[in-house]
């Protein structure tokens, strides 16, 4: 009887031993850390987003119209170039906001365009290094600064003008905030270089495409 009542007496404690670990267990899981965070507190507070500046490179994006899609730099007036678009103020706004300004002027010309900003280079430093020519040029570029260089110098490294283009009203652009009015037209077509001005660095230089 002795035997009988000893081994009853093991299997119960070691069931209650079970039972207990099993309900420890499930207080741990119910009072502790084992139930993910609501979404709110996984995610980093991000109203701080980031602001377009002069000398970032801004990729726009138009879904299925590679024409209208250009990667350009911010210019010293806070502008950028987009065809169809015109000069659109980036300076200070988010890539979701350009975006949406770029979307309402593009409805004038295309059904429903869909499109993307993209701040592809915070470049302040390379900035104030380069020399760049955008618009309606055949290759917009950017190329570190040589002495010597001038308009022509840069319209000529990005190819030429494109048919659209309205030479005549183009424009250079400089980190003060200064900029001058060149007539590439008649640089171009008739050798005058009164405004094929000296460059420096950071210099800017956008030609400007007709609208329709």
């Amino acid at each position: 009887m002795t035997n009988i009542h000893t081994r009853f007496g093991t299997r119960a404690r070691v069931a209650l031993a079970i039972v207990f670990a099993a309900l420890f267990s499930l207080a741990g899981c119910a009072g502790g850390n084992g139930a993910p965070p609501p979404a709110s507190q996984q995610t980093l507070d991000f109203t701080d987003e980031y602001r377009i500046g002069v000398g970032d490179s801004v990729q726009v994006n138009v879904w299925r119209n590679a024409d209208l899609s250009v990667t350009v730099p911010v210019r010293p007036d806070g502008k950028i170039s987009v065809p169809l678009a015109g000069d659109v103020l980036v300076g200070g706004k988010t890539p979701e906001e350009v975006a949406s300004v770029v979307t309402e002027r593009l409805t004038k010309f295309i059904r429903d365009p869909n499109v993307t900003v993209i701040v592809t280079e915070m470049g302040s430093d390379a900035f104030r290094s380069r020399v760049r020519v955008t618009g309606a040029v055949k290759n917009p570029v950017s190329i570190p600064y040589r002495q010597g260089m001038t308009v022509l110098d840069m319209v000529l490294e990005a190819g030429g003008v494109t048919e659209f283009a309205v030479p005549g009203r183009s424009k250079l652009y400089r980190r003060n905030g200064e900029h001058m009015e060149i007539d590439l037209d008649r640089i171009l077509r008739k050798g005058d270089m009164s405004t094929n001005f000296a460059l420096v660095p950071g210099d800017v230089i956008t030609v400007p495409e007709r609208t329709f």
